[in-house]
């Protein structure tokens, strides 16, 4: 059932606007807000009331439908959970203003829709393009491919928990809480980026990035952000200078780069249902 849901969730994510009526974080940032102003509450114990109840009250709702009706009640539970754990907003649309901006040559506008739209910073144009690269194939990343090998490997209550700890690391207002989440997320996004890292080595230059690899495949303190932006661009061969327009360009490359990796864990993801 597993592959059927990923597939029906790539259809919502393409064709249908179930994905916006479905991810609706009010509830669950409020409970966090509420927790964190109370100030008795302990970082972890924070953590386990926002996200091990809700997974655990999934679990046990599964364990509970799976059993009838061959599964089948237990079926839109599995897409609407992992609909809602995919990432928030569209990486490819948020680049648009952005790419409007670079055109016109108005650095001042770029930067700061830079920073408004997707949250990216930087002091002149060329570091603040590798910075927007570096960030949607991050976006993508960890809004679509986290996400997806989580369910596929441990099922929904996997997914659910990778997304309500990213939700807690971005929007917490309490230093210790954000740094355990931080840190949980860490741990979450280790095996799957890598993962992700030598899917690109096979859908792009596989030389280089298998060089790269080599030295930080068990590199335990590089972040998620850091390894699938480096990686990304060095399997698209994307220099280190390279003129404005031809920079932007890249952007379109390394979406069609995700898009191979998608297809490649797609197929990978068949062939297991298949022979397993």
């Amino acid at each position: 059932m597993s592959f059927l849901v990923l597939l029906l969730a790539l259809w919502v994510e393409k064709f249908s606007a179930l994905r916006h009526q479905v991810q609706r974080d009010g509830f669950f940032l409020g409970e966090l807000l509420r927790l964190e102003r109370s100030g008795k509450v302990h970082p972890w114990w924070t953590l386990a009331v926002v996200v091990l109840a809700p997974v655990a009250l999934l679990v046990l709702l599964l364990h509970v439908l799976e059993p009838v009706a061959y599964g089948l009640l237990a079926l839109p539970v599995h897409l609407l959970v992992l609909v809602y754990s995919l990432g928030r907003g569209d990486a490819k649309a948020s680049l648009g203003p952005f790419r409007d901006a670079w055109r016109r040559g108005d650095d001042q506008a770029t930067l700061h829709v830079a920073e408004r739209d997707l949250g990216v910073v930087a002091d002149e144009p060329h570091s603040l393009l590798v910075r927007v690269q570096g960030n949607l194939l991050w976006q993508v990343y960890q809004g679509f491919f986290a996400v997806i090998f989580w369910y596929f490997v441990l099922g929904p209550g996997a997914a659910l928990a990778y997304r309500l700890v990213a939700l807690c690391g971005e929007h917490s207002q309490q230093p210790a809480l954000k740094a355990r989440a931080e840190q949980l997320r860490h741990i979450m996004d280790w095996l799957p980026v890598r993962l992700m890292a030598m899917s690109f080595a096979l859908v792009g230059n596989f030389l280089a990035v298998t060089r790269v690899m080599l030295h930080e495949v068990l590199n335990w303190h590089i972040s998620a952000a850091h390894l699938v932006a480096r990686v990304g661009r060095i399997a698209d061969d994307i220099p280190e200078e390279e003129d404005s327009q031809r920079g932007l360009g890249r952007l379109d490359s390394l979406w069609e780069l995700l898009l191979r990796c998608a297809v490649l864990w797609y197929a990978g993801f068949a062939l297991w249902t298949v022979l397993v």
